[in-house]
């Protein structure tokens, strides 16, 4: 089966769809849904799910005359490629994240969750300013999510509460600066300090 693997990454479209694929694989999507995910052309998409049916990478569904994705389980490179896209998916490979300081006057950008492989990350982007366009955070995280194939739980809060969050020592905010994460900005000094309240 050598020429299958050979065809898998010779393309962007191509590596951002087995990304997708792999790390959504317990759900079936429609190839409106795929494209719109994805932030691809239908076009590229079309013919890149077309080649995956025939590798039998994806099981095509049809219903009531509409056809639906989902990984195939089956495949017999999934667990290496599986494995492949989680070690892949961290933050160098998401240029979409140096667009944050555009959104108004952020005063702190914090990844985990992932971006880090952290799976137990109570969110994976932890945002806190004021001003910020909420249009620029929804366009903003469409494409991050289009790059790590995968959902983004975050969590927005102004100065004003993140403060009053941290002075409670509010337990998602303390477990959130427990766990593994990046700073992309901060502007908070005493971050450290914040989190080590709890343990006193």
């Amino acid at each position: 089966m050598p020429e299958i693997f050979s065809q898998l990454f010779e393309s962007r479209v191509k590596a951002r769809l087995i990304k997708f694929f792999m790390l959504n694989d317990k759900r079936e999507y429609s190839q409106r849904e795929v494209v719109q995910k994805n932030k691809m052309s239908s076009v590229q998409i079309a013919k890149e799910l077309n080649r995956f049916e025939k590798m039998k990478m994806i099981i095509v569904r049809t219903k009531k005359g509409k056809r639906f994705f989902q990984t195939n389980a089956k495949f017999i490179f999934y667990p290496e490629l599986k494995n492949l896209v989680v070690k892949s998916n961290t933050m160098p490979e998401c240029r979409s994240l140096s667009q944050i300081k555009n959104l108004g006057k952020v005063r702190l950008a914090l990844i985990s969750g992932v971006f880090l492989n952290y799976p137990k990350g109570r969110a994976d982007l932890l945002l806190v300013g004021d001003e910020m366009s909420r249009a620029k955070l929804k366009h903003l995280l469409e494409n991050l999510e289009a790059e790590v194939g995968k959902e983004i739980n975050y969590s927005f809060m102004s100065s004003d509460e993140f403060k009053y969050r941290t002075d409670m020592l509010d337990k998602f905010i303390m477990e959130f600066l427990e766990s593994p994460y990046e700073e992309i900005i901060c502007k908070v000094p005493n971050l450290k300090e914040i989190a080590n309240r709890r343990a006193k």
